[in-house]
C-alpha cells in the first residue's frame, strides 16, 4: 500500500471510530426521547428501591434491576416535572460498601464508585443493623411483597409437638426363676403371644421344688399329731414354696393332701404379651435367670417433645390427644404423667410422658405421630409467625409504614404456635406488617445500614 493510501485510509477509521463514540455519548446522556402522537411521555427514570434517586436515560441499580419509568401525565396536580438535583454525600466502592471515597474514583478491578445520596443517609435506623427502606408498590408487587394487620386473636388454645408411643415401664414384668431346674414343657414358645394373668408358660423339674413339696405333704399328714408344733411345721413348708414363686394353686392342692408333683407349672402374673423369651424347652435354669418377659399394654407411654417455651403452660394431669398416619381416621386420648426436670442439651427441649389407655391395642410402641396438648386460649396481639425474622438473640419484623416505606421494628414474643406467634411489646393493633418476601427488606435493610454506618 502507497502511504497516500495509508493516510486515507488511516483518516476514514478515526473519522468512524469519532462518529461511533459520539452515538454512543449521545445514545448514553440523551434525554427521554418524545413519543409519538397519542404516546405517553417519560418525564426520567427512578430507582425501584429508592424513588428519590432519578436518571433522564434508562439504567439498571446495583441489584442489576431495572429504573422504573416515570410518565408527564404522573406530574400533574402540582408535581415538580423534573426531580430536584440531589447532594452526593460520598462515593462506595461496588463491591465493599463499607470502603468510601470523597470524590469519583475507581476501585482495582477498574469499576466506577457508586454515589450515595445524603437523602439516603437521613434518619437513624430503628434497629442496630438495620434501616428503613422504601419500595416502589408496583415493585412489591413484583417481588412478591405481603402485609397483614397486626390483631387480637386467641392464643395458647392448643399446641402440637412429635411423638412416639412407647412401653409403660411401670407394667413390666420379668418372670425370674428363684431355684435352678428344667424345663421339661413349655407353653409359650414365641415372642410377641398374648398372655393372660393366671397362663402357664412353663413346666419346670427341680430337686429342691420337689424337695419342698414333699416337706409340705409331710407336714400337713403330721400336723393334727403334733400339735402346735405341726401348724408351725406346715406354715414354713408353704412359705418356703411361696417364696419359690410355686403358685398358690399347687400350694392349696398339697394343703388339701396331694402328692408331690415331678413337675411345677409357673403362671403369668399379668395379662399382656411377652416381650421377651430366653427359653426353650429343655433348658436348664439356674436361679436368677429371666425366662420370659411380659408386659402389659392395656395402658401405654406417649413421649413428646416439647420446647422450653411451653413447658410452663404444661402441668401433670393435663389433657392431650394423639393422632399417628399409621392410624389413620384414629385420634386417642391422654394425660400428662411426668415432665421431665432436664432440657435435653442436643434438641433444647424436655421430655413430657403422657398416659394413654390402650384396650385394643391399636397403640404399638415405637409408633410415631404427634401429640396435641390442650390448654386454656387467651386473647392476645398476635401476628402470622411467617412475619417473624430470628435474628438470634431478637426478633425483627418490617412494619408498612404507608407509600412504599418499611420500618424494621424489633418485638418481644410471648406464646408460638405453627401459624402464630404472641407479640409481647413492639407493635399495636393496627400495625401493618411484611409476612412474605420479608427476608428480601431485611437484606435491603442490613444494606442500608451499612451505607448508613460507614459514612460516619
Amino acid at each position: 500500500m502507497t502511504p497516500k493510501r495509508f493516510v486515507s485510509a488511516l483518516a476514514v477509521l478515526l473519522v468512524g471510530l469519532g462518529a461511533g463514540s459520539g452515538a454512543t455519548w449521545m445514545l448514553l446522556h440523551r434525554s427521554p426521547a418524545p413519543s409519538g402522537p397519542g404516546e405517553r411521555k417519560i418525564a426520567f427514570y427512578r430507582n425501584p428501591m429508592n424513588p428519590a434517586v432519578h436518571s433522564p436515560v434508562p439504567l439498571k441499580d446495583s441489584m442489576g434491576m431495572d429504573y422504573l419509568p416515570v410518565y408527564d401525565e404522573d406530574l400533574k396536580g402540582g408535581a415538580p416535572a423534573a426531580p430536584a438535583e440531589r447532594k452526593i454525600a460520598f462515593y462506595r466502592a461496588p463491591m465493599d460498601p463499607a470502603v468510601h471515597s470523597p470524590v469519583p474514583a475507581k476501585d482495582a478491578m477498574g469499576m466506577d464508585y457508586v454515589p450515595v445520596y445524603e437523602d439516603e443517609l437521613s434518619g437513624p435506623a430503628p434497629v442496630p443493623g438495620l434501616a428503613g427502606i422504601t419500595i416502589d408498590p408496583a415493585y412489591q408487587r413484583l417481588i412478591g411483597v405481603r402485609t397483614v394487620e397486626v390483631e387480637e386473636g386467641p392464643m395458647g388454645g392448643a399446641w402440637t409437638a412429635p411423638a412416639k408411643v412407647a412401653v409403660d415401664e411401670t407394667r413390666v414384668h420379668k418372670i425370674t426363676t428363684k431355684t435352678g431346674g428344667f424345663v421339661d414343657r413349655l407353653f409359650v414358645d414365641f415372642t410377641g403371644k398374648p398372655v393372660r394373668k393366671g397362663q402357664p408358660l412353663f413346666a419346670l423339674y427341680s430337686p429342691e421344688l420337689y424337695s419342698a413339696q414333699q416337706d409340705l405333704a409331710l407336714a400337713v399328714k403330721s400336723k393334727e399329731a403334733l400339735g402346735a408344733d405341726g401348724a408351725a411345721l406346715v406354715q414354713g413348708a408353704e412359705k418356703r414354696l411361696r417364696l419359690w414363686d410355686v403358685p398358690g394353686a399347687e400350694i392349696q392342692r398339697l394343703e388339701q393332701g396331694g402328692e408331690a408333683q415331678r413337675d411345677l407349672v409357673f403362671v403369668s402374673p399379668v395379662s399382656g404379651a411377652v416381650t421377651a423369651k430366653n427359653v426353650v424347652q429343655g433348658a436348664r435354669l439356674m436361679p436368677g435367670d429371666t425366662p420370659f418377659e411380659v408386659t402389659d399394654l392395656s395402658e401405654v407411654w406417649v413421649l413428646a417433645d416439647a420446647y422450653a417455651a411451653d413447658l410452663p403452660k404444661l402441668k401433670p394431669g393435663a389433657k392431650a390427644t394423639f393422632s399417628s398416619p399409621a392410624i389413620p381416621g384414629r385420634t386417642f386420648t391422654g394425660r400428662v404423667a411426668f415432665i421431665d426436670p432436664v432440657i435435653d442439651p442436643q434438641t433444647r427441649t424436655a421430655k413430657v410422658r403422657l398416659a394413654f389407655p390402650n384396650p385394643d391395642g391399636m397403640l404399638r410402641p415405637e409408633t410415631y405421630g404427634q401429640t396435641t396438648f390442650l390448654g386454656s386460649a387467651r386473647q392476645a396481639l398476635r401476628v402470622p409467625y411467617s412475619a417473624i425474622i430470628d435474628d438470634g438473640p431478637r426478633q425483627v419484623v418490617f412494619v408498612d409504614e404507608g407509600n412504599g416505606n418499611f420500618s424494621p421494628r424489633q418485638v418481644e414474643l410471648g406464646a408460638q404456635d405453627p401459624d402464630w406467634a404472641e407479640i409481647r411489646t413492639g407493635l399495636k393493633a393496627g400495625d401493618r406488617v411484611a409476612v412474605k418476601a420479608n427476608f428480601l427488606l431485611d437484606s435491603e435493610a442490613r444494606r442500608r445500614a451499612a451505607l448508613a454506618g460507614g459514612s460516619k
